[in-house]
């Protein structure tokens, strides 16, 4: 009896070891690099109206969901009043605490701005947020598993069913976080002609190291998960250079416009002046607007701002016919 019980408690211990310890790391770090994004296959699809959430006499409003990789994305919808046909705007959000982010946060004025005008926008929440499906590996993905949901929302545009859509004109528009995604998505050579133009916003560093010295290397919950990964930048460069935007430039194949505040304590305006040097030296379509004593959120400058992309992305459309 004494030996079967022990026998039980062993089994016991086991399980618990078993059910307690963390899965075998599911990927590699390879996977996780812009290289690896550039030959990604993407199946943003499957496009769900959930619930009406304004509508006015120029927009209607609703919260959605797509597909991206195997996983439910929540957003919100503006879909203009009228005929059509309409071109459209995926708006990309900066860094928000998952636990605090609501719906459709973050660039709330862009999205009114843009749909009053006549633009379709589909603002992408990200994989974790709100009330789409977790991921619970995402912190190791360097962000190329958001990356992967902006394209996956024009996928999801393109095959969607909106009637007054114009599924050939789709730009795209990020800040801050969602700024260096938009670099992201920018050099992926799968993405090529999900959109038409780039409009970033006060973005990240295009060179990853610099954004984890900022908001990574000192925080240990941020820094210890992937360092244990793929290890510190001054122990794998060649890691840390394989999610950095910046040696990628060659690749871009759409225009950019970055707006940026001079002032900005966040995302420090030496930031766009290399992309914007490195994008130009390649050969690329790029124009930087400085907003003098603006921050990282543009307040005085943000409605020329807004003019100026409008304008840019409307110049940047695809040829009709």
């Amino acid at each position: 009896m004494r030996r079967k019980l022990i026998v039980l408690f062993a089994s016991a211990v086991l399980f618990s070891l078993s059910t307690s310890l963390p899965a075998a790391q599911a990927f590699t770090p390879q996977e996780v690099t812009l290289e690896a994004l550039s030959e990604k296959s993407f199946n943003g699809s499957d496009l769900k109206l959930i619930k009406l959430l304004d509508q006015t006499s120029k927009y209607t409003k609703h919260s959605i969901t797509y597909r991206s990789d195997d996983l439910r994305v929540s957003g919100v919808l503006y879909t203009p009043k009228g005929k059509g046909p309409f071109p459209a705007v995926v708006l990309g959000h900066g860094y928000i605490d998952t636990r605090i982010y609501q719906n459709g946060q973050g660039m709330r004025r862009e999205q009114d701005y843009l749909a009053s005008r006549g633009y379709v926008v589909l603002h992408t929440d990200y994989r974790n947020h709100s009330f789409g499906d977790d991921d619970p590996e995402s912190q190791l993905k360097f962000r190329m598993d958001y990356s992967a949901d902006v394209i996956n929302a024009g996928l999801a545009l393109k095959s969607s069913k909106i009637r007054t859509l114009d599924k050939n004109r789709i730009a795209y528009m990020g800040r801050s976080m969602g700024g260096g995604i938009g670099f992201n998505v920018a050099v992926a050579k799968s993405a090529e002609g999900v959109f038409s133009s780039y409009t970033l916003f006060a973005p990240t560093s295009s060179n990853y190291v610099e954004n984890f010295n900022k908001w990574g290397r000192g925080n240990a919950d941020r820094a210890n998960p992937l360092i244990k990964f793929v290890g510190l930048p001054e122990d794998n460069p060649a890691f840390w250079a394989s999610v950095s935007p910046k040696n990628y430039w060659a690749q871009v194949s759409a225009p950019l416009m970055i707006h940026h505040g001079d002032k900005d304590k966040s995302c420090p305006i030496r930031w766009a002046r290399a992309a914007t040097k490195g994008l130009k030296a390649a050969g690329k379509d790029v124009t930087l607007h400085i907003y003098k004593g603006e921050g990282h959120y543009l307040a005085a400058g943000w409605a020329k701002a807004m003019d100026r992309s409008i304008e840019f992305m409307g110049r940047n459309w695809p040829s009709q016919g």
